[in-house]
């Protein structure tokens, strides 16, 4: 998604502050920062993806100062076997995701975000991926996830069944590392920079907690989601 800031903000004082912060420090990154961050979590996604072998992927295009790179969905793509899906969200216009197959072609949509250019399938879509790759300012270290307070993904990942109810003809992915037994149901996994794994984030009921975090020295991290 993008670093625009959402206008209808209603978040606690003391999480604004916070959200303003971590944006400042993400557009603060050098354009050579970026570029060697993007490539080493994009090197870590794909130790992750080769691990739990998912045939659906859904995930996002990262722009601005976004951990990943712009050329993420490519990469991910290309990481999938012949028959694998790779899920690129559009933003609707009461800020809920749709989603369609990526094929290679992006379009800019609402509030200029890179959107798939693909059939629309629903926003019920997501809950056919075996991994979920979602946007963070900054997760804690219980899971819960800090978005840029639009409420798009929260909405999108409360659609999801939970790891031990999978959705009807969804994967069941392999374990992710130091997840113990097979799991079932999609894999939730937020990218963020090096110092936006944290230890606490403020919590409000809508927010939807991950199961880890890829960040691009430390790698996979699992959450208590």
């Amino acid at each position: 998604m993008s670093d625009l800031a959402v206008p209808a903000e209603k978040s606690p004082h003391h999480k604004i502050t916070l959200r303003a912060q971590l944006l400042t420090a993400r557009r603060s990154l050098s354009v050579a920062a970026r570029a060697v961050a993007a490539a080493q979590l994009q090197s870590q996604i794909l130790a992750l993806v080769r691990r739990i072998a998912p045939t659906t992927i859904a995930a996002y295009v990262p722009s601005g100062s976004e951990p990943g790179g712009p050329d993420l969905p490519d990469v991910l793509r290309d990481a999938l076997p012949p028959a694998g899906r790779l899920l690129l969200p559009v933003l609707l216009p009461d800020n809920d995701l749709d989603w369609a197959e990526y094929t290679g072609a992006l379009l800019t949509g609402r509030r200029g975000l890179r959107e798939p250019s693909g059939p629309r399938l629903g926003v019920t879509a997501i809950r056919s991926a075996g991994l979920i790759l979602v946007p963070a300012l900054a997760v804690g270290r219980d899971g819960v996830r800090m978005g840029r307070g639009g409420g798009s993904y929260d909405r999108a990942l409360s659609r999801l069944p939970s790891r031990n109810q999978p959705a009807t003809g969804s994967p069941s992915p392999d374990p992710a590392p130091g997840a113990g037994s097979a799991p079932l149901g999609p894999l939730v996994v937020a990218l963020l920079h090096d110092h936006e794994a944290v230890d606490s984030v403020p919590a409000e009921p809508h927010d939807r907690p991950v199961h880890g975090v890829l960040t691009p020295t430390a790698g996979f991290s699992a959450r208590p989601a």
